[in-house]
C-alpha cells in the first residue's frame, strides 16, 4: 500500500489541485460486498469480473544492500538493558528525577500507579486495588 501511495505522491505536482475523500464502508457497499467475497473465498457471482494480478501493477525500486569488505565489518555487541524500574524506585525514594523536563513529567505522571512494598515495586490496579509485582523480562 506504501508504494501505491508513493506513486500517487510523486503525480500530485501535475495537476493543478487534488481531493482526497475517503469513502466510509457503510457508504461503499459494493466494494464491501466484494471484499467478503474475496476474504472468504466463496464463489463468485454472476455478473462479477475476476481478474487475478499476479505482479504489482507498480513497478518498485529494490534497495540492493552491499555487503562490505571483511576488514570493514563491524561486530555488534548489545549492551545490558538497564532495569526499566529503577527509574520508579529512585523517585519513590529519594525524589530523584531524570535532568530532561519531557521525562520528568511523564515519570512524575506514570509513578502515581506504583507503589514499593519491602522494597519491591509494585503496580496498583486503578478500580480493585489489587497490587502487581513488577519484574523483568529476565525474571519471566
Amino acid at each position: 500500500m506504501d508504494a501505491y501511495c508513493a506513486e500517487i505522491r510523486k503525480l500530485e505536482g501535475k495537476f493543478y489541485g487534488i481531493e482526497y475523500h475517503h469513502v466510509v464502508r457503510d457508504h461503499n457497499q459494493p466494494a464491501d460486498q466484494l471484499s467478503k467475497i474475496g476474504s472468504s473465498r466463496a464463489a463468485v457471482p454472476p455478473g462479477v469480473f475476476v481478474q487475478d494480478l499476479l505482479a504489482s501493477s507498480i513497478k518498485q525500486e529494490k534497495e540492493v544492500e552491499e555487503i562490505p569488505p571483511a576488514e570493514q565489518l563491524v561486530l555488534a555487541v548489545p549492551l545490558p538493558v538497564a532495569d526499566w524500574r529503577e527509574q520508579f524506585i529512585k523517585y519513590l525514594t529519594s525524589a530523584e528525577v531524570p535532568a530532561d523536563k519531557t521525562k520528568t513529567e511523564c515519570l512524575i505522571h506514570r509513578s502515581k500507579h506504583y507503589v514499593l512494598v519491602d522494597g519491591n515495586l509494585m503496580r496498583k490496579s486503578a478500580k480493585e486495588g489489587i497490587l502487581q509485582k513488577c519484574i523483568t523480562q529476565d525474571e519471566e
